[in-house]
């Protein structure tokens, strides 16, 4: 059953989609936190250049030696423009434009002048070929398992212990920094911490996705959860299952249109971020159209009441006090009167008899509150 398993070609592609998901889903929850996602990209492409510096002094394109050194080269990249921010020279979304672009350069120009002949291509490291990862195998335990299952399938476990480990920590910096800091939990060394392991695991991803569905996946399903909810350990398990979703969906959809599946698994991923951020409970552009539809009816509402109070014992009561004069003095169009009229009369504020509308006890308690007891 098991070697079944791994012969199966799609099985091998979706599983190596969903360990690059879930590992980036992770890690992502905390840096869309802290708002450092976009370190992720800058650290996706600057491993380029330590990719090819540790295959210049080591001759090697695979091993431990090259993963240690692409990650630290992304950790690079964040010390180089935390340190530029620092300065005060230029702001941190201008320090990562000028250091990763920079590195990913230099890492690009090392290529064309040393490794022209050599298997490293800048487009495998943006772009991947999930496709093809059944074609790249080592044994254990007597199974062939595909080289990034394997690599891939270590470095999440590594990822799951960090965070169960420091769960507690982790979650103290992500909100409260100054606290974690108070409390001897060094936030500091926490976060380079979580961009050392992000670093690992775009190292790790980039020869079976590439560095583009790397990003898709530890920037947008966090964002996506955050739409849905506040709570941490929601919000990852959230973020998991979605990038489980985008990558089962995006490889049927795939398969279906004959296109890229690593494409059309970053794709899934903007979709379910599309309808997250659509139709999101609390958050979502529906959920606050509709509040602020009902708090432009409240404050409508409260008008309405306040225009009744001031006329309801004058003599221009009888046509002050009337849906005609709500239109002609305050300007509102019918339907707009209508609506906070119902919704005043709902809210057991006035009453209507034969056109003329007037305030009921609840109603008047609530103009007497808008202008204050001794109003008149």
């Amino acid at each position: 059953m098991i070697a079944e398993l791994f012969n199966s070609i799609p099985a091998m592609i979706l599983l190596t989609g969903c360990l690059v998901g879930i590992s980036g889903a992770i890690l992502g929850t905390f840096l869309v936190l802290r708002g450092n996602a976009m370190l992720t990209d800058a650290i996706s492409h600057s491993i380029v250049f330590g990719i090819i510096v540790v295959w210049l002094l080591t001759r090697q394109l695979a091993g431990p030696v090259q993963l240690i050194g692409a990650a630290l080269t992304g950790v690079l990249t964040v010390v180089l423009s935390e340190a530029l921010a620092r300065s005060r020279l230029v702001k941190m979304d201008a320090a990562i434009g000028l250091v990763f672009p920079a590195l990913f350069a230099a890492g690009v120009i090392l290529i064309a002048l040393y490794a022209r002949d050599v298997h490293i291509h800048v487009e495998t490291v943006l772009l991947g070929e999930i496709g093809f990862v059944w074609m790249n195998t080592v044994t254990l335990w007597g199974l062939r398992v595909p080289v990034a299952v394997a690599s891939l399938g270590a470095v999440l476990m590594i990822n799951l212990l960090f965070v169960l480990a420091l769960w507690k920590e982790l979650k103290l910096a992500s909100f409260d920094p100054g606290l974690a800091a108070a409390l001897g939990f060094l936030p500091g060394v926490l976060h380079y911490a979580i961009l050392t392991l992000t670093s690992v695991t775009a190292v790790a991803a980039f020869d079976a996705v590439g560095a583009i569905l790397f990003i898709a996946f530890v920037i947008v399903p966090p964002a996506t959860a955050y739409l849905l909810t506040r709570r941490l350990w929601l919000m990852m398990g959230l973020a998991v299952v979605l990038a489980v979703a985008a990558c089962v969906s995006g490889y049927v959809l795939a398969r279906h249109w004959n296109v890229s599946i690593a494409g059309m698994m970053a794709c899934m991923t903007g979709v379910w971020f599309a309808c997250a951020l659509i139709c999101a409970p609390d958050r979502g552009l529906i959920a606050q159209t509709l509040r602020w539809r009902m708090q432009r009816l409240d404050h409508d509402c409260r008008t309405l009441v306040a225009h009744l109070y001031t006329h309801q014992d004058t003599e221009a009561k009888a046509g002050e006090n009337t849906l005609r004069a709500l239109i002609s003095h305050l300007r509102w169009s019918e339907p707009r009167a209508r609506a906070a009229i119902l919704r005043a009369h709902d809210r057991a504020l006035i009453e209507r008899h034969d056109g003329l509308l007037t305030l009921r006890p609840k109603g008047t308690a609530e103009a007497e509150t808008i202008f204050g007891s001794d109003a008149r």
